[in-house]
């Protein structure tokens, strides 16, 4: 039986994709892979054999020189000394869930088409620019069979369909971060994420590295094998979708946002899947203490390599975001800066959440709309522009109509979180917010 992410000839395409990537020469290596795939008698044993082979010419994760590099930034930086006081606090972390459900929920029903594709269908019902949640009302139905909405609750999210947050990864890995502070504390290891997954998630419910990860701790890898063995999504977006609670927990504390999420992701990426998430948690930390976007997304560079494709990225998307005053031509940019890589890969989409944000000036509405617009991995970009929009604005400042759809509730495939109350999650992050500004 194949099973998606990690159905060994899958594992070898985007394995020699992510080698080149990572400036190994692989012409060769493609050769030898269209040749086995040719004239294999035994493609699995073949296919075996030369994802083995793969695995020799992977760089080692950089896990150590990341801990270096936190341990300097905790030298150097220090806490913010601003008191925040508990009602701006907790509408802030409202805000922040919120935002970023209502922002997943919007990119739900286009998840991993094209930029050009959602144009085409919101251009048939009169829907684009995206204003409101997508609607399937009038468009052609010979359009809906050539483009359906994704089957992981697209339909459930559609506008005349709303009736929660449904079920999705990139809340269910929120709540259950948020479980892991609770019953072990900041100081929780890269092994309480791991046990927390082997708990409480559906094998089935994870995706990419996270699923190749899982599979890894199922045949009881050691935890600096799990995130490299056989895993060619290492530096894909799926840490970035854990980043939130990180930094909500860590109000005007961006270097211990950075820490936590480094803890977190480790488990299942390296180098840029691990910075994008550093990066996103602290840019919501600091989405506490500053009210700019762009000086937000400025601040939180600092607590990653400068060096690094996400460092980059970021600064990419902003310049791309502030050189034009129209979305399409910042769009036609980054596509064209980003074409090589997969729709689930941290790099493009960073670029992408990064130019949302700066583009709009402030504007939740025009940011998550930005970012599903955009394209590529739209639920995730959707939510983690609408988090740290949502964060800056607090929940107050957040349009109803975006907000009241989601009737205060959330589904999940995680074990004790289904139909919970947005406002209730919220109240338990704020709890662990404060006892952290104390």
């Amino acid at each position: 039986m194949k099973i998606s992410w990690i159905n060994p000839e899958q594992l070898v395409e985007f394995e020699l994709t992510q080698l080149k990537d990572e400036s190994v020469d692989t012409e060769e290596l493609k050769k030898r892979w269209e040749k086995i795939k040719a004239e294999a008698l035994d493609i699995n044993f073949e296919t075996g054999n030369f994802l083995n082979e793969l695995e020799k010419l992977k760089r080692e994760n950089d896990n150590d020189a990341i801990k270096s590099f936190l341990f300097g930034l905790e030298k150097k930086y220090k806490p913010s000394d601003i008191k925040i006081s508990s009602d701006i606090l907790y509408d802030k972390i409202l805000g922040g869930w919120n935002g970023r459900a209502a922002g997943c929920l919007l990119g739900k029903p286009v998840e991993k088409y094209s930029r050009a594709v959602i144009k085409k269908i919101l251009t048939s019902n009169n829907n684009y620019p995206l204003e409101n949640y997508i609607t399937a009302k009038v468009i052609p139905e010979n359009l809906l069979l050539k483009y359906p909405w994704n089957k992981h609750s697209g339909k459930e999210s559609l506008r005349e369909n709303i009736e929660c947050m449904t079920e999705d990864d990139d809340l269910n890995y929120t709540m259950l971060n948020l479980s892991v502070l609770e019953n072990i504390g900041k100081d929780f290891t890269t092994e309480d994420i791991a046990n927390a997954w082997l708990n409480n998630l559906p094998v089935l419910s994870v995706f990419t590295a996270e699923r190749v990860a899982y599979i890894n701790l199922l045949e009881n890898k050691s935890i600096r094998e799990i995130p490299i063995f056989h895993n060619p999504y290492r530096e894909w977006i799926g840490a970035m979708i854990r980043a939130d609670v990180w930094g909500w927990v860590s109000p005007g504390n961006p270097v211990q946002a950075a820490r936590l999420a480094f803890n977190d992701s480790s488990l299942s990426h390296t180098r840029n899947g691990i910075y994008g998430s550093m990066f996103l948690a602290s840019a919501i930390a600091l989405s506490f203490i500053y009210n700019s976007p762009e000086e937000i997304l400025k601040e939180a560079l600092n607590f990653i390599p400068e060096e690094s494709k996400i460092f980059n990225a970021v600064n990419f998307g902003i310049t791309c975001a502030k050189k034009y005053s129209s979305w399409e031509n910042v769009l036609d940019e980054l596509q064209k800066e980003y074409e090589k890589y997969f729709w689930v890969h941290s790099i493009n989409n960073v670029a992408l959440i990064s130019a949302s944000i700066i583009f709009v000036k402030g504007d939740y509405e025009k940011s998550i709309c930005c970012a599903v617009m955009g394209g590529w991995d739209t639920d995730s970009d959707g939510a983690s522009v609408g988090s740290i929009m949502g964060t800056i604005l607090g929940n107050s400042n957040l349009p109803d109509k975006w907000i009241k759809p989601l009737n205060n509730s959330i589904r999940s495939s995680l074990k004790g979180f289904d139909n919970s109350n947005i406002s209730e999650l919220a109240n338990r992050t704020f709890k662990i917010a404060m006892l952290n500004q104390l």
